[in-house]
């Protein structure tokens, strides 16, 4: 007994060991440099919103009441269905394929663009802590394909991913386009400098004939113990024939008619949906806001996003697709649900067929 006892600590200290080592690398790098310093939206050694911004729960004992006896049904109640990849596809026209929370790819005239991807098991810092997923990653990443671009909407840990930023440098070529400062945590990682694009609100780059615009954002960012040191951003792609907009994590504000006046209409929209919360009403959109975000930017089909892989809020799990099902339908805005892993064509997407509603209670 005294032997197994003896193992079994030597391989808790060694997981605790190799976490703790992997946790420091996973905070990234320390944003600097005369392009932060110029912005626009930073000062005083931050990026700031346009308008102030409210970021935390009002109050902890509200938080721990409702994590505890809130009653929500946060979790599927079976198996969440996932749809494996499509060989040989045509690349014409535009597809999006969703792998769950906000990671998307895009295929847009021809060029391959890959959205916040997260494929490791938690979004968090370290391997054996944090929020888990709900389901498994629909593809491997390797079945995702050849990437032109990776971009990133901001830093915080279920939109940027340590170790799949290191699948994508060693396995692809692509360029990482993201927000000024985060070419830190990159260059921390070993990203080479060729290959980092930091952008600006309303500056573009231009990838395998698809511009990239980064535009505003109602957000915040931070990792390890930095906050608003890195800048947010939602995402316009321009292709040739069309046009998708990313949402990234915001909350409802007036730049969305702006962005749809400058670079509208879309083709469709990616839009934020969930992790909402009574709290934090100024940084992350509830269903409806996103139905009025999707409206404001003039988008095409909606495709909601930020839902279903990890639990980051006090609602029930499938409370953000059925609100944004009902404000689609009351606003006929077309709406478009895949399972995870599912290729869509814009051009003619699936019904929405209450997929979610066998995993959740009450149905």
């Amino acid at each position: 007994m005294k032997k197994v006892a003896a193992a079994l600590f030597a391989l808790t200290a060694g997981a605790v060991a190799w976490a703790a080592r992997d946790v420091p690398l996973a905070f990234g790098g320390k944003p600097d440099g005369e392009r932060v310093r110029r912005s626009p939206r930073y000062r005083e050694g931050k990026f700031h919103n346009a308008a102030s911004t409210r970021t935390m729960p009002d109050g902890a004992a509200g938080t721990v009441r409702e994590m505890f006896f809130g009653g929500q049904q946060r979790r599927p109640v079976g198996e969440v269905p996932l749809v494996p990849p499509v060989v040989g596809a045509s690349s014409d026209g535009l597809h999006i394929t969703w792998y769950g929370h906000a990671s998307t790819l895009v295929e847009i005239d021809g060029a391959r663009v890959l959205i916040d991807p997260v494929w490791s098991d938690r979004c968090s810092p370290s391997p054996v802590v944090g929020p888990r997923r709900l389901h498994p990653v629909p593809h491997a990443l390797h079945e995702v394909g050849a990437v032109d671009a990776v971009v990133i909407s901001h830093d915080h840990y279920d939109h940027l991913d340590l170790p799949t930023v290191r699948a994508l440098t060693r396995d692809t070529d692509a360029v990482f386009v993201v927000p000024l400062g985060i070419g830190a945590h990159l260059r921390k990682w070993w990203v080479p400098e060729e290959r980092i694009v930091e952008l600006d609100w309303d500056e573009s780059h231009e990838v395998a004939g698809v511009t990239l615009v980064a535009t505003a954002a109602q957000h915040f960012s931070g990792r390890g113990f930095q906050r608003d040191t890195t800048l947010w951003a939602s995402w316009v792609l321009k292709g040739p024939e069309h046009r998708v907009y990313y949402s990234g994590d915001t909350g409802y504000f007036d730049g969305y008619k702006r962005i749809g006046e400058e670079h509208g209409p879309f083709d469709a929209s990616l839009i934020q949906i969930g992790a909402y919360g009574p709290g934090w009403p100024d940084i992350h959109m509830t269903p409806e806001e996103g139905v009025a975000a999707h409206r404001d930017v003039r988008g095409g089909l909606l495709v909601p996003v930020h839902w279903a892989t990890f639990n980051l809020a006090f609602h029930d799990w499938s409370e953000p697709v059925e609100r944004v099902w009902r404000e689609a339908e009351a606003h006929e805005v077309p709406l478009a649900v895949p399972r995870p892993g599912e290729r869509i064509d814009v051009a003619r997407p699936p019904a929405v067929d209450g997929w979610w509603q066998a995993l959740s209670v009450g149905r």
